[in-house]
């Protein structure tokens, strides 16, 4: 079974240790714009995060690391061994992702261990969907302490979306921002109320 898995465990240093998952983009949480798009593409949502009273109120299981101290290495491990099954990683600063793009993610991902987005920034590995054949190499990189992610890419087989896929999912160039820093909430805020006058001006 495919699973989704929020990534809700860093430290958010930019932001002052601000749990970026509660940051209000356009009136809402990311967290609650990323479940209501995960819920129309998965059967089965979790969050991996060390403080699961943190999430309560969010109507999924929370998954404390496997590894501690072992970063977003260790969560998508952490993911991959509780489902079971091929998971699709999310970070939980992404407001913009959408169900149409996160589909596509997990179709990419049914003839390679991972499927992997590579915008003009480069990869974007928490955005990705990852085969049960990850978690050996993540186990054994997590063991030596190499915990880039990307670095994941030369021990398993991948399939790259790249940025001409992309484009034909991300109109005005928001899909896969990441809400970083003070300067990054306060853009997604605005394009996100720019989207919603936007919609309002069409129905009207």
């Amino acid at each position: 079974m495919q699973t989704a898995a929020i990534l809700a465990g860093g430290r958010s240093r930019r932001l002052g240790g601000r749990d970026k998952s509660r940051l209000v983009i356009g009136g809402r949480t990311i967290l609650a714009r990323q479940l209501e798009v995960l819920q129309h593409v998965v059967p089965r949502i979790v969050i991996v995060a060390n403080a699961p009273g943190q999430f309560a109120d969010a109507g999924v299981p929370v998954l404390p690391d496997a590894v501690p101290g072992s970063g977003s290495l260790g969560g998508i491990y952490t993911a991959l061994a509780d489902a079971g099954g091929p998971v699709l990683i999310l970070a939980c600063d992404m407001p913009f992702v959408t169900a149409p793009f996160l589909a596509r993610v997990i179709e990419a991902g049914q003839d390679a261990d991972i499927a992997i987005p590579r915008s003009g920034d480069g990869y974007q590995p928490l955005c990705a969907n990852y085969a049960p054949a990850c978690a050996g190499p993540l186990r054994r990189r997590i063991e030596q302490g190499a915990l880039k992610v990307v670095d994941l890419l030369a021990d398993v087989r991948v399939r790259e979306l790249g940025p001409d896929e992309i484009a034909a999912f991300d109109p005005d160039g928001l899909l896969l921002l990441n809400v970083n820093t003070a300067d990054d909430v306060v853009r997604a805020d605005r394009a996100a109320r720019e989207r919603q006058a936007a919609r309002a001006n069409r129905q009207s």
